[in-house]
């Protein structure tokens, strides 16, 4: 027991566990004390629209965002209220407004949790105007008693940022070193010295992983930005800005690609550097994940000391195959070579990674949020085509929602409210996702219906049933992320239990349970039959998008080779722009396989798309590893021409029109021409040149895979 309160104690979810605890106690406290329960309910709604609305804020920005909250929550719980009577207007307006409101999310991820959480306050003022004798009550009375309680959650939440500056930093570092060691482990599987390595696969499943990774370097820098806004950060947080930092290089190091991962396997079955660079590779991940739990609890983070030990077992073993009788190909032997580098600096990184780097000098961050309204009204106006998934989503939700209210109208008017807030919370940007939220949603309400009828049975005293619905808060916040069912039980019970304090918690069972099937029904109706054909044509704008990113990325690597390392903010932004669009086509292809409405698309295709953009992005990722300033001008020029020929060769691929084109074949005399003095291999290691070499050579045979997916996309059936 003690061990699982230490272990929730330093999960991401205890405070905000915490605060819900808070807030919630201090509205029961005041309904028992007032002996006005119908007051209580109002506000412990607010807290929880409140909650849902919360962002990872400094106290600053974060009561900002309050505010402008706090005015979208009276306005819409007012228009609610004002047309509440008048079921036509009512139905334009809710239909109106859920476009709206999800369209507004295409400004920023913070505009997108406000506006959810507004069309969510709006609901649970519809369901406070179904309750019998509301239509008695001051026009005033629910949007105030709905705002008050989100105001109070709000206060508390901001005061204790103010407070607590450094734990939301700490914990999505925490969960971003934690995904770094889940993705050292995935790519140590492709280091099995195995008879046809089933590569296609490993990368398919690596992809999946690249993309939490990717989501967690997203969080954590929006954690550290405004934090960092405008002024010289203290020491806490210039140490937390250098592990950010030094997670982008580990990552791009360990996406790093030396030679293809069966030639590898293939040339060294019988011999143990396959093994050892596996092992290797696995204990960086856990030496990762330690230091995440180091981050979690606030304590000191040491290297495991077995580290340098396996380093050295490792080139010990490469440099008997160089000894070997019959030795390997001098490619493969450069190739492992260049793989110790990188894992031995990898390890160092890790083991060093608060400290500032000389090449990091430019040590500021993007912010992603729009610089003012004119450019929060340009997003959205872009995105206001239907070649856009937020704008698909956001006319299925308006269409599911405004199904609903018909339905409830014409089934029973009564606690049909409740099928609004079930379209509303389950209705997801993908048929796939609708349909496993509908089911874990039902499951919970089932199971929630189950436990909270025996909680009113066991526990009929008010007092009691008060303390079961302040606990179920908590459940429900601390699983809605990660345990949706639990959640879905949680908020059952929380409904139950609550309204049993002004009513007959005995009479929402049923009209629940059928409300909850009849709006998971709408959904999935809505999200299969609504623009169905939309994934082919989506598919082809993914993949062109990863194109031209992956051929940015290429060009500013090719830039440093001539000026030399800089982690500046231009460079970091191409290489965190090309991962962000390999995370795009990655979770684009999970949400079709599972999608009815997109498997029409070839399994096989799909498998060997995630692949190519894995090993385009390895290879790019090995450039960007070992990027240094060549000492030959030369060099760095005829680079930088075969940097521009390729990343030119991917734009083209990237456009419809040119994509059918065959690829001319590459050529490599530009290097050709350089004066390396001969023989002097071991020149051409330390410059770097050959790798530069291998690594282009290896992007170019990538062309031809590139241009038939390119044109299957275009066209599946081929």
């Amino acid at each position: 027991m003690l061990r699982l309160l230490s272990h929730f104690r330093t999960s991401d979810r205890f405070a905000d566990a915490l605060r819900v605890l808070l807030a919630m106690l201090g509205v029961a406290l005041y309904g028992v004390l007032a002996k006005q329960p119908h007051v209580m309910i109002g506000l412990l709604l607010g807290v929880i629209a409140a909650a849902l609305a919360e962002t990872e804020d400094a106290w600053r920005r974060r009561l900002q965002a309050l505010i402008g909250t706090l005015l979208c929550f009276l306005i819409a719980a007012f228009v609610v209220e004002a047309l509440f009577a008048m079921p036509w207007a009512f139905a334009a307006a809710l239909t109106l407004g859920s476009f709206l409101l999800v369209m507004l999310g295409a400004a920023s991820p913070r505009y997108a949790t406000i506006a959810s959480a507004t069309l969510l306050l709006a609901v649970y003022t519809m369901i406070g105007m179904d309750q019998p004798g509301a239509a008695q009550l001051p026009i005033w009375r629910e949007p105030l008693l709905l705002t008050a309680g989100a105001a109070w959650y709000g206060v508390l939440a901001t005061v204790w940022s103010a407070l607590f500056v450094q734990h939301p930093v700490r914990q999505s570092l925490a969960r971003l070193y934690d995904t770094l060691g889940a993705y050292l482990d995935a790519k140590a599987q492709l280091f099995e010295p195995m008879h046809d390595l089933p590569v296609a696969a490993l990368r398919a499943e690596l992809a999946q992983i690249n993309t939490r990774v990717v989501e967690a370097l997203n969080d954590a820098r929006g954690t550290l930005i405004d934090r960092l806004d405008r002024r010289r950060p203290h020491a806490a947080l210039e140490r937390s800005l250098s592990l950010y930092l030094a997670a982008q290089d580990i990552h791009e190091r360990a996406s790093s690609s030396h030679y293809p991962y069966e030639a590898l396997a293939e040339a060294f079955f019988h011999s143990d550097v396959m093994f050892r660079g596996q092992r290797l590779m696995r204990a960086l991940a856990t030496a990762c994940r330690d230091r995440a739990n180091a981050e979690r609890t606030g304590s000191a983070f040491r290297m495991p000391p077995m580290l340098r030990g396996i380093v050295h077992d490792l080139r010990a073993s490469i440099d008997r195959q160089r000894r070997a009788p019959e030795p390997p190909a001098p490619a493969l032997l450069q190739a492992l070579d260049r793989l110790a580098d990188n894992l031995d600096r990898l390890q160092e990184r890790i083991a060093c990674a608060e400290a500032v780097e000389a090449e990091t000098v430019d040590r500021s961050l993007h912010d992603p949020s729009p610089t003012g309204p004119i450019e929060a009204l340009r997003r959205i106006r872009v995105q206001m085509t239907p070649s856009s998934a937020r704008f698909r989503h956001a006319l299925r939700l308006s269409l599911a929602m405004l199904i609903g209210y018909l339905v409830l109208r014409a089934v029973h008017p009564e606690q049909g409210y409740w099928i609004l807030l079930t379209v509303m919370l389950v209705c997801q940007p993908s048929h796939g996702a609708t349909r496993v939220r509908v089911l874990q949603r039902v499951g919970g309400t089932l199971i929630g219906l189950l436990v909270g009828w025996a909680l009113l049975k066991l526990f009929p005293s008010p007092h009691a049933q008060l303390v079961g619905t302040v606990a179920a808060s908590v459940l429900f916040f601390v699983t809605r992320f990660r345990r949706y069912l639990i959640a879905s039980a949680a908020v059952t019970v929380l409904v139950l239990l609550a309204f049993n304090q002004v009513g007959n918690g005995f009479e929402l069972i049923a009209p629940r349970l059928l409300d909850t099937v009849l709006g998971g029904a709408i959904a999935v109706a809505v999200t299969l039959l609504v623009l169905p054909d939309w994934r082919a044509r989506e598919l082809q704008a993914l993949f062109a998008a990863l194109l031209r990113a992956q051929a940015a990325y290429l060009e500013a690597i090719a830039a440093q080779y001539a000026s030399g390392k800089r982690d500046d903010l231009p460079y970091r932004r191409a290489r965190r722009d090309a991962h962000n669009a390999d995370a795009e086509l990655s979770a684009h292809l999970t949400q079709a396989r599972d999608d009815p409405a997109g498997q029409h698309a070839d399994a096989d295709l799909v498998l060997r798309m995630l692949a190519a953009s894995q090993t385009l992005l390895g290879h790019l990722s090995t450039l960007g590893a070992h990027r240094h300033r060549l000492s030959a001008s030369a060099d760095a020029v005829a680079l930088q021409a075969q940097a521009r020929d390729l990343a030119t060769r991917l734009r083209a691929l990237a456009e419809p029109q040119r994509a059918d084109a065959r690829p001319v074949a590459h050529h490599t005399a530009a290097w050709d021409d350089v004066d390396v003095p001969p023989g002097d291999a071991s020149l051409q290691q330390r410059d770097g040149r050959h790798l530069v070499m291998a690594q282009l050579g290896l992007l170019y045979r990538q062309l031809p895979v590139l241009q038939e997916l390119a044109t299957q996309t275009r066209n599946p059936s081929s």
